[in-house]
């Protein structure tokens, strides 16, 4: 039987089962869906019992029959999510949902009682984003249901709860405290004053290294156990295992999440108000995050670009980059100032033009991207330093876009522009975290595949 370790990684949507080899090769992969159930107030929420019992099931299931010889276990998961854990080690509240609306004027009290909005975020590095901010849902429960909140002895983020399904080891870990939680002072480097001072440390366990592992037995065999990994965090560990010179990987989807590990220079007011924020790679240190909302974004104007003109909606994957169509309307081009959005968020200026002046779909297409590339070299450009790194990595959906990509290059002719594709990026992280416990050979190399897109100086025409 072939050794191997196996991830489950937990999404919002998808919840996988995936084995990796010895050369971090994908040999099997089982993806489900678990139905959502509601919570006291009916609000949908994660089905934890269902949950629990799909992986602890699952992962026996694939150890005892799957045909492989197991040699690990791991976890990644979403972030800004707590199971909170009574007497006996069992769940007392709900999985709360992070999309769930927060009461505002129990925010404006949070803010007021801990020394004002402005400097809550600076400190904790976190945007406000309601119960995305995982430790505002502690601090509401407290107010809001006192019965339940003294029932809590233990409060685990989803990737440390799934271990802990498996271990019966109550632990913490960098990478889930410090995904826009609001619990951790990156200041101090430590736990933020207002956790101690509503009481909430007792329930956190010791912090162990993300590369920890335990022994456990299952399903008759001993195998190693992870602790779990936030998923962003984890989809970062390919790039910094196998790429030796600093870099920022921008990573996008329905979320443009540029990511820099080499800069962990304190976050200015200017740059939180941007959406701008930490997160902790697997080795503790400080990643320096800008969001923006561009994959949504991009959706709904090629839906009013295609109502427009009258077109399929997917008209756009049918078009190639054309470098001499560019540079003719680029000599036109005028980018509008950014806009911002119902729910506050930044935005290009594209949903302020008229799409019905544009000649046709694709005229309006070349410039909804080149607005979007403008927005995006804007929010590199926020977590860059003094010193700019020369290598951007763009993985996920519009790494597949040759206009977005020959324009982001354009617009960056500093640096040098590689479209990337790691496969299952989170998991494959969240096995490459306990290479030394289970795998006695080299990182293979290969793991991060890349695609370079440059412009020749001279005459500006672009190559791949």
């Amino acid at each position: 039987m072939i050794p191997c370790i196996a991830i489950l990684d937990v999404g919002k949507t998808n919840k996988k089962i995936l084995v990796f080899n010895r050369d971090y090769e994908l040999v099997h992969e089982q993806i489900d869906q678990i139905p959502e159930t509601q919570d006291e107030d009916g609000f949908p929420c994660e089905d934890l019992q269902a949950l629990s019992q799909w992986a602890l099931n699952t992962m026996e299931s694939l150890v005892r029959n799957g045909g492989f010889d197991i040699k690990a276990i791991n976890f990644s998961a979403y972030g800004a999510s707590f199971v909170l854990l009574g007497e006996e080690g069992s769940p007392v509240a709900p999985l709360y949902n992070y999309l769930k609306p927060i009461d505002q004027d129990l925010l404006e009290d949070f803010y007021d009682q801990y020394g004002g909005k402005a400097s809550l975020l600076r400190e904790t590095a976190s945007p406000a984003l309601g119960n995305l901010n995982s430790g505002i849902q502690l601090y509401r429960l407290k107010k809001w249901n006192p019965e339940k909140f003294s029932r809590i002895k233990t409060a685990l983020h989803l990737p440390q709860y799934l271990s802990y399904l498996f271990t019966r080891k109550a632990v913490s870990e960098l990478t889930s405290i410090g995904c826009h939680t609001m619990l951790w002072d990156f200041e101090r480097d430590q736990y933020h004053r207002w956790v101690h001072e509503e009481g909430l440390m007792k329930w956190f366990p010791g912090n162990e290294p993300a590369d920890s592992a335990f022994p456990i037995r299952l399903a008759d065999k001993n195998v190693l156990c992870g602790i779990g990994l936030h998923d962003s965090s984890a989809a970062l560990i390919p790039y910094l295992k196998t790429i030796p010179d600093p870099f920022i990987l921008l990573s996008t989807g329905t979320w443009s999440i540029a990511l820099n590990p080499f800069n962990q220079e304190a976050l200015s007011a200017a740059q939180i108000s941007d959406d701008c924020l930490f997160y902790f790679s697997y080795e503790g240190r400080p990643v320096k995050a800008a969001r923006l909302f561009s994959g949504h974004e991009h959706e709904e104007e090629v839906h009013r670009i295609a109502d427009c003109f009258d077109c399929n909606p997917e008209f756009y994957k049918n078009l190639r980059f054309d470098s001499g169509y560019w540079q003719a309307l680029s000599e036109n081009y005028v980018e509008q100032p950014d806009s911002v959005d119902e729910h506050g968020l930044k935005l290009s200026g594209f949903r302020d033009r008229f799409v019905q002046f544009f000649e046709d779909e694709t005229e309006a297409y070349y410039t909804l991207i080149a607005d979007l590339v403008g927005l995006q070299v804007r929010h590199l450009r926020l977590i860059q330093d003094e010193q700019a790194i020369k290598q951007i990595y763009v993985d996920g959906g519009f790494s597949k876009n040759l206009i977005f990509m020959h324009l982001l290059a354009e617009r960056l002719p500093d640096s040098r522009v590689f479209a990337s594709t790691v496969a299952q990026a989170s998991a494959l992280g969240a096995a490459l975290v306990l290479h030394h416990h289970w795998n006695g050979g080299e990182l293979p190399a290969g793991l991060v595949k890349t695609d370079h897109v440059g412009i020749n100086p001279i005459n500006r025409d672009f190559a791949d």
